[in-house]
């Protein structure tokens, strides 16, 4: 069948089980994820339709079955398929037993018991299990009212344990809000306002590093810091990954040519040791390589190897994956580590692989003497070619001896660079490209920047990785999906040297609308001048997100969202808005200026009026706040003004009357136009100073003063992003840089700030009223204040071209 056939027929199956389109396309995507779900269908004999949740259930299964334990797929397709498993719960339940048990034969009553088989929750139990919540968190509930968080209680009953973890989820949520409503009554106009965000107060370093002082917030009770410290443990997007003490089990099962299998496992001494020396905590790496700037995708990676520990009292190691020495600077060196201290994490130790140098080159000779490993003459693309037509090289079979010497002489510096590599001796007919005797150590004559010159050849990252995963004690070496295929080699190197072997999981990448997250795609952008360096805020970069404005709580809250899955594919944006907004909602002030001043005179004025009117920084929630100058002459947006009013128009128009944001009504009189252009050049109006006279005007509108009668505004550059690919997966596109959106950065020079925003330093963070969020550049230092636009106000906003903004009621 071609590829179009294939994808239409499981396209067919995916919607027949009820996968929604959008889902069935998703999976379609991906070749080995829809190949896994087809034969799946087809084993649980549902290829002509099965009810939505049953659909559901086997998506999953998918998804996350564990591949030590194939042999038993058919027997839990077949409890879901008889409705015997109806839930996510008793799914997860059903695959932590199998993955425990692996290829060995199954206990049917424990598998039955792991996965609630059987196990019915009358409503009374649900009622009584609802009812013994309410009156354990009475107190809460009756401070908290309709503003406390539901959910947090929901999950604290199901992880209770007992029969109520497998009730069904809607009912419990049904009856819990039902006592809660009989509990506190009807809902008063307080439960229906949103509750203020307060936010820690900050530590002096961080208010350094913005600039200014922040206003002083008041400190967290500690019964509030003891419910978010419970939140997080409670909202645990680790759970379904094996703990420490589980590591005795198979992990799985290599494969080879010849059908014989190795199965993978840690035998009762390793593990003991391992435990005694970890004392069976949770151990973790986040291993970059120091050869660029880190991206978002990172920046999840960090959140599951720093998280994972945090969240279980375990240690996680910073390790710089560092084993080629031409590709590595210094620079990146400090790059990572600041920007993982700027997102809160801090390592237990900070390694490097070549502090392991001298360990790894002896299992290498370790290797060679077991038969595991030889000297070849291979080029590139000899090995290239032998391995497309599964054919052994010519040296496989050197002898033991010869390859030693030789591999000595190749780390003398003896042989000449190009000239031969130490390959291991695994299995060239595998149809597991990563199983086709991988190279060990090649040579080079470059001098490491962190382990000098002893060594004229450097280890590979296959024969790396695993290894000080070993040797660190790492208990969870996680790795995104495109690694799955090296879980084979990983554990054939452990095996065959006997080391301890930690537990491999692969998660799904991060990839995100509208942006390209490869190194290679992004070294072109910055290389090629598409953009303006590595922290250019339209990349997703994470030295650009921070130049932009974003803060590290949204980027973690962001990545804590999207969760821990093997289900890959992409994220919308706006998600990462979402939480940039709310947490910039929550802690920026309030600014006042105009991107593109339109002149207004207020002829009931004299000229040499001047007086300041109060500005808030966060209105509604503190009544500390600013001055702003109020002069003859302000200065509104361009855009809220028009010549011919409408109904649906809030701005300033001939005869109408708006509110200067924090002033005085004002209302338009008449304007001037330039003849030559016809552009709107001034606008004569009047004000009202008694605020009390009329009902104030719907429209409200910011905008600037003169800071003394007579004297131009401050003026500012505000730099407005916007995606940086007009379609939302670039990287799918031949010609990818095509996509680019040329109004990815518009630059609007001469805009107008109040005297407060004039005072800005670099890092600093504003919301503009009306404008959006913003974020003052580091170029300010330079003289001229800039602000980049970190996002708009809304997420429902148009894109807004050229910087204007569409008012709303």
């Amino acid at each position: 069948m071609s590829r179009e056939e294939l994808e239409a027929e499981a396209l067919r199956l995916f919607t027949g089980i009820g996968l929604a389109e959008q889902t069935a396309q998703q999976a379609i995507v991906k070749p080995k994820f829809r190949q896994a779900l087809v034969d799946l269908i087809k084993e649980a004999g549902v290829a002509g339709g099965c009810p939505k949740t049953q659909g559901a259930l086997l998506y999953t299964t998918a998804s996350k079955y564990p591949a030590n334990a194939l042999v038993h797929r058919g027997e839990l397709l077949a409890y879901i398929t008889s409705d015997r498993i109806r839930s996510n719960a008793q799914l997860d339940g059903a695959l932590e037993y199998l993955g425990k048990v692996g290829s060995e034969p199954i206990d049917v009553a424990r598998l039955e018991e792991a996965a609630g088989v059987g196990v019915e929750v009358t409503p009374d139990q649900v009622k009584a299990a609802v009812a013994a919540c309410v009156q354990e968190n009475e107190a809460k509930l009756k401070e908290e009212r309709y503003h406390c968080n539901l959910n947090i209680l929901l999950g604290k009953m199901r992880a209770g344990g007992g029969s109520i973890k497998w009730a069904d989820v809607n009912a419990l949520k049904a009856e819990l809000e039902a006592q809660v409503a009989a509990l506190l009554g009807p809902k008063t106009e307080a439960d229906l306002v949103k509750p203020d965000k307060k936010k820690k107060a900050k530590a002096p370093p961080a208010a350094a590093e913005n600039g200014a002082a922040a206003p002083a917030a008041k400190p967290k009770a500690a019964e509030k810091e003891k419910e978010d410290a419970e939140a997080w443990r409670t909202a645990d997007p680790y759970a379904f990954l094996p703990k420490p003490a589980e590591n005795n089990m198979v992990h799985t099962t290599v494969h080879f040519s010849d059908g014989r299998k190795m199965n993978i496992a840690n035998t009762p001494e390793l593990l003991g040791k391992h435990l005694g020396q970890t004392g069976g905590k949770v151990v973790t790496r986040f291993p970059p390589e120091p050869n660029g700037y880190l991206h978002i995708g990172h920046a999840k990676a960090m959140f599951v190897d720093f998280g994972m520990a945090a969240q279980y009292d375990g240690v996680c190691y910073l390790r710089f994956d560092d084993t080629n020495p031409e590709a590595e600077k210094q620079e990146y060196i400090d790059h990572i580590q600041e920007i993982v201290s700027w997102l809160g994490w801090k390592p237990w130790k900070i390694t490097y692989s070549s502090d392991y140098f001298d360990q790894l080159y002896a299992f290498a000779v370790q290797l060679i003497k077991g038969g595991h490993a030889y000297v070849c003459h291979q080029t590139g693309d000899e090995i290239k070619d032998y391995r497309e037509r599964r054919e052994p090289s010519p040296w496989r079979g050197r002898p033991i001896e010869e390859s030693l010497r030789l591999f000595e002489d190749m780390r003398r510096g003896l042989v000449d660079e190009g000239k031969a590599t130490l390959r291991m001796k695994m299995d060239h007919k595998n149809e597991n490209y990563n199983m086709f005797d991988l190279i060990a150590y090649r040579i080079k004559f470059v001098e490491h920047p962190h382990a000098g010159d002893k060594y004229c050849v450097y280890p590979s990252y296959d024969f790396t990785h695993c290894l000080v995963d070993a040797l660190e004690n790492i208990t969870h070496s996680m790795c995104t999906l495109e690694f799955e295929t090296r879980r084979a080699s990983y554990y054939w190197l452990l095996e065959v040297l006997g080391t301890y072997k930690p537990l491999v999981w692969e998660y799904s990448r991060l990839n995100i609308t509208h942006n390209v997250m490869s190194k290679r795609k992004l070294n072109r952008l910055v290389t090629d001048k598409f953009v303006h360096g590595w922290d250019d805020p339209r990349l997703l970069t994470l030295a650009g997100l921070r130049r932009r404005g974003v803060t590290p709580q949204a980027i973690n809250n962001f990545c804590r969202e999207i969760g821990v899955t093997r289900s890959e594919g992409e994220v919308h944006l706006h998600k990462l808005d979402h939480h940039i907004r709310a947490d910039l909602d929550a802690t920026s002030r309030r600014a006042l200026g105009v991107l593109r001043p339109l002149r207004v005179v207020i002829d009931n004025l004299p000229d040499s009026h001047y007086e300041e009117v109060e500005a808030k920084y966060f209105p509604g929630r503190s009544e500390e706040g600013y001055k702003v100058p109020f002069t003859k002459v302000v200065y509104i947006e361009e855009t809220d003004f028009r010549e011919a009013d409408s109904k649906d128009y809030y701005g300033l128009a001939p005869g109408k009357a708006v509110m200067l944001r924090y002033a005085y009504p004002i209302t338009c009189t008449g304007f001037t136009k330039d003849p030559a252009t016809g552009r709107v050049t001034e606008v004569q109006a009047t004000y009202e100073p008694d605020l009390t006279a009329k009902k104030p005007p719907k429209g409200v509108l910011n905008w600037v003063g003169q800071p003394a009668p007579g004297k131009q505004p401050p003026t500012f550059e505000a730099r407005l992003y916007d995606v940086l690919f007009k379609s939302q997966n670039p990287a799918s596109a031949e010609d990818w840089l095509a996509d680019l959106n040329p109004e990815s950065l518009v630059v609007v020079k001469g805009a107008y700030a109040t005297p407060e925003l004039a005072k800005a330093k670099p890092g600093d963070r504003f919301q503009l009223e009306r404008l959006g969020y913003f974020c003052a550049d580091p170029d300010s230092a330079a003289g001229t204040l800039v602000l980049n636009r970190t996002c708009a106000l809304k997420e429902s906003f148009p894109k807004q071209t050229a910087g204007k903004i569409q008012h709303k009621k």
